[in-house]
């Protein structure tokens, strides 16, 4: 199976631009999600998180999302702990813990100046430097996720890597879907496909 190579580019620090629609000149890698809920895209902010934006691309395009599923939605209202969450959770066929390629060092939302807004696309973690394919789409804005946000225990929050520009509300149906009360949906919504619409960027390639 194909491995991506997961070339540093150049880091673009600063705040995120007004917006998260591709503007004249935008030159963000594009990723289409088709699942049982609708269609989702998202564009990848390669220049400012590109180890993660790399990481997510070798899953994409060997193919390691289709058949996955959507199996987590986190939600605010009914989360009684301290710091409450509004996310839905992907996973391949093989699960959350899917281990296939190394972990990719976590790029601080304190590094890359990207924020878990409403839209954003950020890697799934436990303790340090552990992302692997697992990934999550914000649905409302929670800073708890940068950060210094205190969701994570070692402070150091989670990776944005991409942005939905298309799709929202299909994250807030799946999202709005019905769970247990370990988060799990009831039934899970099925990932048909994940499939970059261009070429695999440079950075991204062996």
């Amino acid at each position: 199976m194909r491995r991506l190579a997961m070339t540093v580019a150049a880091m673009v620090l600063g705040a995120l631009p007004a917006g998260c629609a591709a503007q004249a000149g935008d030159r963000r890698p594009r990723v289409v999600l088709e699942t049982g809920a609708g269609r989702m895209a998202i564009a990848l902010e390669l220049d400012r998180a590109p180890l993660s934006v790399c990481n997510f691309l070798s899953y994409v395009t060997d193919g390691d999302y289709d058949g996955g599923a959507f199996f987590r939605t986190a939600v605010r209202a009914s989360d009684p702990g301290p710091h409450p969450i509004d996310v839905i959770q992907a996973a391949t066929p093989r699960g959350p813990d899917d281990d296939l390629r190394p972990p990719v060092p976590l790029e601080s939302t304190r590094d890359t100046g990207l924020r878990h807004v409403a839209g954003a696309v950020s890697l799934a973690r436990d303790g340090p430097e552990t992302a692997t394919s697992s990934f999550f789409i914000v649905t409302a804005d929670t800073p708890a996720l940068d950060h210094g946000g205190g969701r994570n225990p070692d402070g150091q929050g989670f990776a944005v890597f991409g942005f939905l520009v298309e799709g929202l509300d299909v994250a807030r149906r799946i999202h709005a879907s019905p769970a247990d009360a370990g988060e799990r949906l009831t039934p899970p919504i099925a990932i048909r496909s994940a499939r970059l619409t261009g070429e695999v960027p440079p950075e991204c390639r062996p």
